[in-house]
């Protein structure tokens, strides 16, 4: 869902350097404009269901929580049957520390056909559900 700097990134210098480089602006830049341009085109079409997406991980990348957490809850309620807004909707409650939620969501993608097992083990947003057994339970389904 988000893009976190990661330690483990062989294109950065270091954790400061997105925020000093001339690309790390660039990308800010970027990031920032995404923001604002999907946020107007919501608010003329708030049923966008691609651009939510979009949307929720570029607030998610900008340590927006809490409204990619409301984004995600609206995906999941236009889009009841897909995995992937189950699964983001997980990872936003995993990230704000809703252990719980976070298991539930999970559960639901799964359940609905995720089955990205690589991504379910190593994504970062999902490190707080990791000390769950219910978090291995659902690995164990797939």
């Amino acid at each position: 869902m988000s893009q976190h700097h990661r330690a483990d990134d062989p294109f950065s210098d270091g954790p400061n350097s997105e925020k000093t480089s001339t690309r790390g602006r660039r990308r800010q830049t970027q990031l920032e404009f995404e923001l604002e341009f999907f946020a107007g085109v919501l608010a003329r079409d708030p049923y966008q269901v691609d651009i939510l997406r979009v949307h929720a991980a570029n607030l998610a990348a900008k340590g927006l929580y809490q409204q990619a957490l409301q984004t995600d809850l609206k995906l999941t309620r236009l889009v009841p049957d897909r995995p992937r807004p189950w699964y983001n909707l997980a990872c936003s409650y995993a990230l704000m520390g809703m252990v719980d939620k976070a298991i539930e969501a999970l559960g639901r993608a799964v359940d609905l056909g995720y089955a990205d097992l690589y991504r379910l083990r190593r994504d970062p947003d999902l490190k707080s559900l990791r000390s769950d057994p219910r978090y291995y339970r659902i690995i164990r389904k797939l």
